[in-house]
């Protein structure tokens, strides 16, 4: 009798592993997802397309920016602000500019920024042009464009990445009790 049980559990056992490899066998492969061709910009600047088994837009984690720069950013909130590029967002060229400002930063519609690499040294100047009536003292709408060459090399080392974009009060006085800017920090991409 006890020969039958182990002989039937032997079986069973045997039985058991054959029907694993025959599911096993049956199943098929994990199917590749092919997703649509199509990208996407993050609020970092950088561009993404789809990917995974859902076909997502993955954007990388937004940059953190140091308490002093956001500090300094935050006090010049009253008089001007950026909606692009994010500080410590990914540029490339062209770098479209845009955000608000009183009407007081502008001068005849236009204001001047100036793109720096991570030595100050100016690798793009042009002007903000304001997008609606400029003769006031609300917030007005405006628009850059500057287009440069990455000063980033591909084999450079990070800290070459770094650069500063600079939003400058336009001063037709020349006194320089009435100048003002602000500066955001920006990383170039290779």
């Amino acid at each position: 009798m006890l020969n039958k049980i182990l002989y039937c559990c032997i079986a069973l056992v045997i039985i058991t592993g054959v029907v694993r490899v025959f599911i096993s066998f049956d199943q098929p492969e994990t199917e590749k997802v092919m997703c649509a061709m199509d990208a996407m910009q993050c609020p970092d600047g950088s561009s993404v397309g789809r990917s995974g088994p859902t076909c997502e837009f993955v954007c990388p984690p937004v940059p953190t920016v140091p308490a002093d720069v956001a500090a300094s950013i935050d006090a010049k909130a009253d008089l001007v602000t950026i909606t692009t590029p994010i500080p410590n967002g990914v540029i490339e060229s062209p770098l479209v500019v845009t955000g608000s400002a009183r009407g007081t930063w502008f001068f005849e519609g236009s204001f001047p920024v100036t793109l720096t690499n991570w030595d100050g040294l100016i690798i793009a100047e042009g002007f903000a042009t304001a997008a609606g009536e400029w003769m006031t003292t609300e917030f007005v709408p405006f628009t850059a464009v500057l287009e440069y060459t990455s000063p980033y090399p591909a084999e450079g080392q990070d800290f070459m990445k770094r650069g500063t974009l600079i939003l400058k009060k336009d001063n037709p006085s020349g006194l320089p009790e009435y100048d003002d800017a602000l500066e955001i920090p920006i990383r170039f991409a290779p």
